[in-house]
């Protein structure tokens, strides 16, 4: 069973974040354009490296690339949690709103094992 993240996990990540960024006095350019950019840039490189897998596992993987996937995975949670800090976004609050709203919008009687997009069951 998973754990919930706590607001006090997140408050804390996003404090270790300011406290990286003050030392090396970045947040003159953390600006939310920046940070998007910068997000974007670890996701891709996230990606890079399940390019050419079959399935992307972790057995795939190996333990060498799967601590390079680690690192990559947390480079886009520290700039998510930068953007977020920077526009004053409460991230915790902002899954649950998007979660009511998928829940609306997958109903999970309908989409049961289902990978369709919802514009293409809805009517089905």
């Amino acid at each position: 069973m998973v754990e919930p993240v706590e607001q006090g996990d997140l408050a804390r990540l996003r404090e270790l974040v300011r406290v990286f960024v003050d030392e090396r006095d970045w947040d003159q350019f953390h600006t939310p354009k920046n940070l998007s950019s910068a997000l974007s840039v670890e996701a891709a490189e996230l990606l890079e490296h399940f390019q050419w897998l079959q399935t992307g596992q972790a057995e795939e993987l190996g333990p060498d690339k799967l601590v390079q996937v680690r690192h990559e995975m947390a480079d886009v949670l520290v700039y998510l949690v930068r953007l977020a800090d920077k526009l004053d976004v409460d991230l915790m609050a902002a899954v649950q709103e998007k979660m009511v709203l998928n829940r609306a919008k997958y109903p999970a009687d309908k989409v049961r094992g289902d990978a369709r997009k919802y514009h293409e069951y809805k009517d089905a």
